[in-house]
């Protein structure tokens, strides 16, 4: 449903924009004029003048009775990227971690009750899942989630988690909420956290906070897959080359923040 306003500032129509925008989720690439106005609530002309308006910016294409998205609608996640500088941050640390480890490493950040990756360097490896940047799975089941929601207050825990995810996929694991909270303290205790075909068959990776000096601001891991890795070589060879790399991303990031913005 379109998203309430709550201020005199709030501006409907771009709230309603971007709603239409969320509605093209995975495997619902190409969607008609009445799909978009049941996943948005929106009435039909409204919709309908949303669309037009999309593809008149060039965000989404139409072929007369379907709509999908363009490649441009990534231009809005490079521009969150390339705000916070991350990725130019990450990219001689990930590269380097990959090579020690030959398997693919990634950054994410918590978006509501999934992760969404933000960096990536990958290995020419056959795994169950595909991963870009952009691709957003449950977060309670992966290595990366795990190590985000472990630093949230229980009452935000329970907020964020509430959320549905829209990453589109059914994880394998759906512990209790007993079986949460001991799974997220054991994660805050040892400072990382693992995850073993807890997403999806096959998928095996260790994850670690990056700190910008002040508080996480992403995580980052190593993705394995379970028929090549055993977890004792992940926690014993892999983890600590993790642990650096996290470390050493986080204290780029953080001198980053106190360099002086260039305004042209």
């Amino acid at each position: 449903m379109p998203r309430a306003g709550t201020g005199p500032d709030f501006i409907e129509s771009l709230a309603r924009g971007l709603e239409v925008i969320t509605a093209f989720e995975p495997g619902r690439e190409a969607l008609s004029l009445s799909d978009v106005a049941a996943a948005t609530g929106l009435a039909r002309p409204t919709a309908r003048r949303i669309l037009l308006t999309l593809v008149e910016l060039g965000y989404v294409r139409t072929d007369g009775s379907r709509y999908a998205l363009t490649p441009r609608v990534l231009e809005l996640g490079a521009a969150y990227v390339g705000s916070l500088g991350l990725w130019d941050v990450a990219r001689p640390h990930l590269q380097e971690l990959s090579a020690k480890t030959r398997e693919s490493c990634s950054i994410a950040q918590l978006d509501g009750s999934d992760i969404v990756y933000v960096a990536r360097v990958a290995v020419p490896k056959i795994v169950g899942l595909s991963v870009q940047i952009g691709t957003r799975f449950p977060a309670l089941q992966t290595s990366l989630g795990k190590v985000l929601l472990a630093e949230l207050a229980a009452d935000e825990l329970d907020r964020v988690l509430a959320e549905p995810t829209r990453s589109g996929l059914t994880p394998l694991w759906n512990p209790t909420e007993k079986e949460r909270a001991a799974e997220l303290r054991q994660v805050r205790a040892r400072g990382w956290a693992i995850t073993d075909q807890q997403l999806a068959p096959g998928i095996r990776s260790v994850a670690a906070p990056i700190h910008d000096g002040e508080r996480v601001v992403a995580a980052v891991n190593v993705n394995t897959h379970a028929a090549e890795t055993t977890v004792e070589e992940l926690t014993e060879h892999h983890l600590p080359l993790l642990l650096r790399a996290a470390g050493e991303i986080g204290a780029d990031f953080a001198r980053l923040r106190t360099l002086p913005r260039v305004v042209g």
